[in-house]
């Protein structure tokens, strides 16, 4: 199977993506299903995660996390927006 790929703005960087997982980010990574995640209140908030999302916006990455010591499973994170769209 070809792989292709697209280009897109992620928080005002064009980056690029394999086409097929443009968007999933938020389906694939633990954080969202995990009670230790509140972002937006970084004193709140997982250490961990707070360091990879500083990580992804001093890059232009996105990183989806798939294994975590500190995982505690929870209900999923509710989202005021779905992905890729601007409130």
């Amino acid at each position: 199977m070809e792989k292709k790929f697209v280009a897109y703005e992620h928080h005002g960087t064009k980056v690029w993506v394999q086409e097929d997982l443009k968007g999933k980010h938020r389906e694939i990574c633990l954080c969202y299903s995990c009670k230790v995640f509140n972002p937006g209140v970084p004193e709140d908030n997982c250490p961990i995660a707070n360091l990879v999302y500083a990580v992804c916006i001093a890059q232009g990455l996105v990183i989806p996390v798939f294994e975590c010591p500190e995982f505690v499973e929870g209900k999923p994170y509710p989202f005021k927006y779905p992905t890729n769209s601007k409130p």
